[in-house]
């Protein structure tokens, strides 16, 4: 399976202390391994999965999206619930272009 990291995920991964880093690696081969493990959105997020996890006591949303033809992961953004799916909204039509 080929995986993409957006520039967003690639800067909330940065931000991320070594510990934390650690256990988002962990959840990212998760998802590698079961790719239909997040919650499928709907509506204009149609695209989107959504996996939750806890990290340092707060919980984490990881947006990615799975395109089973082509075998491919596209890992678009990392964060906290608040604004998540606001922002994402907003940037649709830029990760659309990025799983072209």
């Amino acid at each position: 399976m080929d995986v993409y990291q957006s520039r967003r995920f690639e800067k909330s991964l940065g931000k991320l202390n070594k510990g934390d880093l650690v256990l988002v690696e962990d959840q990212i081969d998760f998802i590698v391994e079961h790719p239909s493990c997040g919650v499928l959105k709907k509506g204009d997020l149609s695209c989107l999965r959504v996996h939750k996890f806890k990290l340092s006591g707060n919980e984490i949303l990881l947006g990615y999206s799975w395109i089973e033809e082509r075998v491919e992961l596209y890992l678009l953004d990392l964060g906290t619930h608040e604004n998540f799916y606001r922002d994402m909204q907003k940037r649709r039509k830029r990760d659309l272009k990025l799983m072209e």
